[in-house]
This record gives structure tokens, sequence and C-alpha cells, in this order.
């Protein structure tokens, strides 16, 4: 399908989440007698993630969606995992989940070992670090999995506002997104650029289906997942509901490199593996691309100039439902 498709898409499969009021998912759910699980990856987020959990309980209690909150910790030092505990998580560390794969490689190694403990039919993934959370950043994507038949994932999609002390820029937000992922898409999935919030935090799918992908390691998992869901069920099965405004941590511009650097990295990876690098007609990356590479990054701070390096590894987990024997 080329972008004449992902318009169609656009139009077919673009929701606003007051179409899904969440006492009648609540119905719906019951009917179609399936469990849902809201999974957290969280590090360093105790001043959010409580506020989060409470929503999330506060929902149930008119709409009952979510039968387990699983926090995934990063080992935070700030007590992010006493917090969500607390209010009455679930709450993991990421190294004792699948502890057989050594230590965890960011969010996405995080959220691929959280399928081992999830136990919903459904399995929603919501940020953890978002300020002045509302309930229909938990229930909104759940709506068209819920409703409309033949979907079976969801994409949050929503605004992006960028404060800085007293200022908002209303567009500000989703830099990594707008600069990196989106050109990439347009460039080689353009089945994808209909989605307004591809890297989003705030996605749904089947149990089966996450299953049966593989994650990719790090801040490369949501670009990973989205090429990879569309070569699994096909574009006509993915979906995105509008959740209005979402306001998390903005990260610092230096950090936003690194993450845009892993984008491209999910992308060159997977054209690697269609097959389709040839095309453009470049002598090779270094093996070393795909798997371990060295990050250099040159910067002026008040300091002088300093060039910055680290080292990222890129993992990709297999299809759990390979290593668990799950279906």
């Amino acid at each position: 399908m080329g972008p004449a498709s992902a318009a169609e898409w656009f139009r077919q499969r673009s929701y606003d989440y007051g179409q899904f009021p969440p006492e009648d998912l609540a119905r719906r759910k019951r009917e179609l007698g399936l469990t849902v699980s809201a999974v957290l990856p969280s590090r360093n987020v105790a001043d959010t993630v409580g506020g989060i959990i409470d929503e999330i309980h506060a929902l149930n209690e008119r709409a009952p969606l979510i039968d387990q909150i699983l926090v995934v910790d990063a080992d935070s030092e700030d007590g992010t995992a006493g917090v969500a505990a607390s209010r009455g998580a679930e709450v993991y560390s990421e190294n004792e989940l699948m502890a057989g794969y050594g230590d965890t490689h960011g969010k996405g190694d995080a959220m691929w070992r959280s399928l081992s403990v999830a136990r919903g039919d459904l399995v929603l993934y919501i940020d953890a670090d978002t300020r002045d959370f509302r309930p229909q950043l938990a229930y909104g994507v759940l709506g068209p999995v819920l409703e409309v038949p033949g979907v079976r994932f969801v994409k949050a999609a929503y605004r992006r506002p960028f404060r800085k002390g007293e200022s908002i820029e209303e567009d500000g937000g989703g830099r990594v997104t707008e600069l990196t992922a989106k050109p990439l898409f347009n460039l080689f999935y353009p089945e994808l650029t209909g989605f307004v919030q591809p890297l989003a935090g705030e996605f749904v799918a089947d149990r089966e289906l996450f299953c049966s992908i593989p994650f990719l390691t790090g801040y490369a998992v949501e670009t990973g997942i989205m090429i990879d869901v569309l070569k699994k069920v096909g574009l006509g099965a993915m979906a995105q509901v509008d959740l209005g405004e979402r306001q998390n941590r903005h990260q610092h511009l230096r950090d936003l490199s690194r993450m845009s650097y892993a984008v491209v990295r999910a992308v060159a990876r997977r054209l690697r593996q269609e097959g389709r690098l040839q095309q453009l007609r470049e002598p090779g990356l270094p093996e070393s691309f795909f798997q371990l590479s060295d990050y250099l990054h040159a910067v002026a701070t008040p300091e002088g100039l300093k060039l910055q390096e680290y080292v990222e590894e890129l993992v990709e987990r297999p299809p759990i439902n390979e290593v668990l024997k799950v279906k």
C-alpha cells in the first residue's frame, strides 16, 4: 500500500476517545470475556507514577476496564517502586523478569520482559512520566480493539505542547517523531504515515499479537513494533485514537539525538532484514551499526567543547511465545 492507501486508512481508522464512553467499553469487555493488563515501564518517575495508578483505580470504580496494573521498574533511585506498590500496583524489577537474558537493555527490553507476567488477553502499554494524567489515556485506545471488528492494534494520538517555565509552545513536543520517525516512514514505510504519534508510549494489542513479534531494545522499540505489526497483521488491523493532549517529561536535546539514532537504527535493521538496504546504493553499513555501536556526540558546554561517547547496544529479543511456549 502506498500513501493513497495511508490516506484512506487515516479516514477509516482514526477515532476520537469521545466515541468510546468507558462504561460502554466495560460492558463490551464483559460481553467478550476479555481481561486487560496495563503495563507501565518506569524509571525514576516517583513524581508521576502514583497519580497515574490512582487515576486507573478511579476509572475502574466507574468502568472496570483494567484487571492488572503492572509496573516494571528499572531499579529507580527515587523510590518509584515503593510509590507504585503503595498505590496497589503489581511491581517487578525489570532485571528479575526473564533473568536468563541478563541485564535489561532499556525500555524495549523491559516491555518485552513484561509479557512474561502480564496476564491480560489485551496488553496496554502506558508511559509512566505523564503529568496531569487523564483517564482517557488509559481507556481511549481500548475502544477500537473492543468495538471495531478486525482491529488488533491501536496507537494513541494527541497534541504535545512543550512547556518551559511559564511559556508554552503548542506543537513543540514530539521532536524525535517529527524530525526523524515521520521522514523515515515516508521514505521506507509509507503505509505508516497516517499515524499522528507513531512513537507514542500508549498503545494496546491482543496478547497473542505482542507475543508473536520481536521487540527491539531501548528507544528503538516503538519503531520496531510499528513496522513488525504492520507486517504481521496489515494496516487494516491498526488504528489510532485522538486522546486530546498529553504532557510528559521533556528530555534535553542531546538525549533526543540518541533517541533519534535508535529510530534510525531500527529502520535500518528492518530494511536490512527485508533486503532493501542495497536499494540505497550505499557501500554498506558496518556490522556494529546493527548491534553494538559507539555513538559520538559533539557538544558545546560552558566548560568548553566536548566529545561525548555512548555505547548503544541494539538487541532484538525474539517473539516471547518462542521462549515461553505460550499461545
